[in-house]
């Protein structure tokens, strides 16, 4: 195993617990649709200024818009590019119906090339999972790797991964997709909150009627229901995965430094994962939020940023200085 970076587990963010609440929230950056690669991707960004250069990959059923506070907190340190993933956000269906972790890596591999590499690649959840197969099979587009509480294959029995491997199984996943769409939108939205946030107090109200608002015109979407079912098929897929294609014999591969980042109180992934994590990036530093869940980008994003900001730093590219003549 290689010499780790500044590998150590820390739960030092007791103190940003009550957050943001009182706070008013950052409108979601401006958007705009691009084509990168085969794909089509509806893309917000911050503006122009600093010389990094980061991409942000939203988890299942989510969109760019996950990332807007923690690109804020960012915004002085990098250029920011959030992506709605195809079918995702406002980003159109793939043509070819492809919502396997393959096809998403594509789509952000043609974005990166489209923005201009190597990046500082952030991903969260099924994020991070697409963000670990970039970094592994494209190191030339990744200069270094945030995960937060990322998707990777994880068989032990929860309650969390096994609805959404329900919501993947043939014809149950629409079935289910259908009659969620029959609850109110404001009980679906809360329902998500309880399973993505510690603390679903924390969330501003803004946030909360932007929420419903998105999830109001995705349910008038014609590929909605199959983007979900689709995208919850290809994480079922990874985690079944043998070979060298698995995300953690592809984790091993990654040569760009690593900052991975649980949440104590994630129902989804288990931050106990980052045992496995250590072991298996070969340049990683973990740090564990204590009062976290599964999105600490929304959660917790100043100290997100914090960790954050020491990797951008430590791997940013070398800046040319004036040549002086005599």
């Amino acid at each position: 195993m290689a010499l780790p970076y500044g590998r150590g587990l820390s739960s030092k963010h007791e103190a940003n617990r009550g957050g943001r609440v009182g706070v008013e929230p950052i409108p979601s950056w401006p958007g705009e649709l691009i084509e990168a690669g085969d794909a089509r991707l509806h893309v917000r960004s911050t503006p122009a200024g600093p010389g990094e250069t980061a991409v942000f990959v939203h988890g299942l059923a989510g969109s760019a818009t996950n990332w807007t506070d923690l690109m804020g907190e960012l915004a002085t340190d990098v250029r920011g590019y959030a992506v709605d993933l195809p079918g995702a956000g406002y980003s159109p269906e793939p043509p070819d119906g492809d919502y396997s972790v393959d096809g998403h890596v594509n789509a952000v591999a043609g974005l990166i090339e489209r923005v201009g590499g190597p990046v500082h690649l952030f991903g969260n959840s099924m994020g991070g999972a697409i963000s670990v197969r970039v970094a592994a099979t494209r190191p030339d587009l990744v200069r270094s790797l945030t995960l937060i509480s990322p998707a990777l294959p994880d068989l032990l029995p929860r309650f969390g991964p096994a609805r959404v491997a329900m919501s993947a199984a043939p014809r149950l996943g629409e079935l289910a997709v259908r009659k969620l769409n029959g609850v109110p939108v404001g009980r679906r939205v809360q329902a998500t909150l309880s399973w993505c946030y510690a603390d679903g107090s924390r969330v501003h109200p803004q946030r909360l009627r932007e929420a419903e608002e998105e999830l109001r015109r995705r349910d008038g979407l014609p590929y909605a229901a199959a983007a979900m079912v689709g995208c919850a098929r290809a994480i079922v897929n990874e985690y079944f995965r043998v070979g060298p294609g698995n995300l953690w014999r592809q984790a091993a591969k990654v040569t760009a430094p690593t900052l991975v980042i649980y949440g104590r109180r994630d129902r989804l992934v288990d931050s106990r994962m980052a045992v496995r994590a250590g072991r298996a990036f070969p340049n990683v530093r973990l740090v564990t939020l204590a009062h976290a869940a599964h999105v600490a980008q929304m959660e917790f994003p100043e100290a997100v940023a914090r960790e954050a900001r020491r990797l951008i730093a430590e791997t940013a590219a070398p800046r040319l200085s004036a040549v002086r003549t005599a």
